[in-house]
């Protein structure tokens, strides 16, 4: 399942079950780019060393899973600040805190402002700053037609890090496919979009995909060891199949981009205003 989510690329992982819904994290990673050492996990938290590997450089990261009930805040609080690492060590934190530290991070104005004080002593305590989210106010809403909007998920780095990683840029995503939008945090350059193949269910129904299947699986290899033979009669399959598909689907790539962004541009814009009916239906 793990490998699956992660597109059969980020093949290291580490997790915190949910209990039922609920508490559930996931960490995946490349093993060929950063290396992930001393994974332990709390009631909230699932922690790691992570060293990358092209200059050598680790930091502490905590991923969060903040709890919904009152009563148990206190204690994510805690939890917290017991992951504080020794002076000198760089940390990033980052998950679903459900838990403001403004009062300007939610659009309503009953906000608790006891909880919203322990949680900015917690985040003093342990000398964490929040990386700027670019390009959102809220990053989550109860998707009402007045909805009720805050911002639960962020990133915050200790001094350390933030001058380690000085180029870094936060932004949000498309909320398309949640009541949370995904949150990308880069260097100045961007992701590399990754080139691994992937197939698509929705192509065996489509004219001309039997016929391109039988053209590569039946070009004759090169071969004659039987492992190498259907080695390279799936990557010739793979790379026809590829082609195929970008000239068969081009426009919808670009329809499919041009929904998400319009779906960014509605995310932002309810982060000041009310959307309006044809806005919601869109």
């Amino acid at each position: 399942v793990a490998c699956f989510l992660g597109g059969y690329r980020l093949k290291g992982f580490a997790q915190r079950p949910a209990v039922g819904t609920r508490g559930g994290i996931l960490l995946l990673w490349d093993e060929d780019h950063v290396c992930f050492e001393n994974v332990h996990h709390g009631d909230f938290t699932l922690s790691a060393q992570i060293t990358i590997i092209s200059s050598n450089t680790s930091f502490k990261f905590t991923t969060v899973y903040g709890p919904t009930r009152n009563n148990l805040k206190d204690v994510f609080f805690q939890e917290l600040k017991d992951e504080k690492p020794p002076l000198g060590e760089r940390w990033l934190v980052a998950g679903d805190f459900n838990q403001i530290y403004r009062a300007r991070d939610k659009n309503r104005s009953n906000a608790n402002r006891s909880r919203i004080t322990h949680f900015r002593n917690a985040l003093n305590f342990c000398e964490l700053k929040e990386i700027h989210l670019q390009n959102r106010r809220f990053t989550w809403s109860n998707e009402q037609n007045n909805p009720t909007m805050s911002k639960l998920d962020g990133f915050f780095c200790n001094e350390d890090w933030d001058i380690t990683f000085d180029k870094h840029i936060l932004h949000a995503l498309s909320s398309s496919l949640s009541d949370h939008c995904p949150l990308l945090l880069a260097n100045d350059d961007g992701p590399r979009r990754p080139r691994s193949f992937r197939f698509e269910n929705f192509w065996t129904n489509m004219p001309g995909f039997q016929q391109v299947i039988l053209e590569a699986w039946n070009k004759p290899p090169q071969h004659h060891d039987p492992f190498l033979r259907l080695f390279h009669k799936l990557k010739k399959t793979s790379q026809k199949l590829r082609v195929w598909s970008r000239t068969l689907f081009s426009n919808a790539k670009v329809q499919l981009h041009m929904a998400l962004e319009i779906i960014l541009r509605l995310d932002e814009a309810q982060d000041v205003r009310i959307l309006s009916p044809e806005e919601a239906d869109l």
